[in-house]
């Protein structure tokens, strides 16, 4: 290994192996820490996005609620014109017998 790194003296080969060995770590620790701040930047950022979404969760819920009391609404007025429908035809019938 020594062949590999040419001329350096060989009392500073130990020191280069150790600082090597130390560089690894120390850039993982840096890098973790600045992934971990961007997680917390970005943590807030969601935040607020799901403040949205939860917006508009509650506005297609309400939009939901209308559209079932409407469809009540108009089963209701179904049901009332079939029955009128019904009556009419009986009054018809009826004054046809008579």
């Amino acid at each position: 290994m020594v062949a590999f790194f040419g001329n350096i003296n060989p009392d500073v080969f130990p020191f280069l192996l150790i600082l090597c060995g130390l560089a690894i770590p120390l850039a993982a620790i840096i890098g973790g820490t600045v992934l971990l701040g961007l997680r917390i930047l970005k943590g807030q950022g969601s935040k607020k996005q799901d403040n949205l979404q939860m917006d508009e969760v509650r506005m297609i819920q309400e939009i939901h609620r209308g559209l079932s009391r409407l469809e009540d609404r108009v089963e209701a007025l179904e049901t009332i014109l079939l029955e009128k429908e019904k009556e009419k035809e009986g009054t018809k019938s009826y004054d046809r017998q008579n």
